[in-house]
């Protein structure tokens, strides 16, 4: 036999019953979002866990300066400072963004009655996500899926691909 989540009950995997004590369930601000924070707060009633909800900030990319090296100009490198401030304001913007957009989340969790943290991590989102789930000590994440495939996927790379083979535990992908 197996063991699947049916109408909010288990059904049984040969008599082992696995029980996630902390479900990271990482969103981003797509159309799948809800459900997929619906889902891990189903699964988080049921199985009385605890939920990290995290959304991975990614930052632009720095301005490459070796080059300048011995060619700059003050006037070049009072405007890389004015890049450098311009690009710190708008990550704070973001993160403020994010703190508010991830709290409606946290509080209808704690309103049903699920202990609920916020994160929202700088960086690239899949070894984000990894990293989150080893510091938190995670028993699952669960995620979407965009379903990209084939060229797409290579060049524009896929976040689940990414945390499917690096995560330190269960993983669990919710297809759009």
């Amino acid at each position: 036999m197996y063991r699947t989540w049916v109408d909010e009950d288990y059904v049984d995997w040969g008599g082992k019953m696995t029980v996630f004590k902390k479900i990271l369930v990482a969103i981003d601000r797509s159309l799948q979002a809800n459900a997929i924070f619906e889902q891990a707060l189903n699964m988080a009633k049921v199985s009385g866990s605890s939920l990290v909800i995290l959304h991975g900030l990614h930052p632009e990319s720095d301005i490459k300066t070796d080059y300048l090296i011995g060619v700059a100009t003050l006037g070049d490198l009072g405007l890389y400072g004015q890049r450098r401030r311009r690009q710190h304001e708008q990550l704070q913007k973001q993160l403020a963004n994010a703190q508010s957009w991830l709290q409606k989340y946290c509080q209808e969790a704690v309103g049903q009655g699920i202990s609920a943290e916020l994160i929202y991590p700088i960086g690239e989102p899949g070894a984000e996500i990894c990293q989150a789930a080893r510091n938190h000590q995670a028993d699952l994440i669960m995620m979407g899926r965009r379903g990209r495939q084939g060229l797409t996927e290579t060049l524009l790379g896929s976040v689940s691909n990414y945390v499917i083979h690096h995560a330190p535990c269960a993983v669990l992908i919710v297809q759009e």
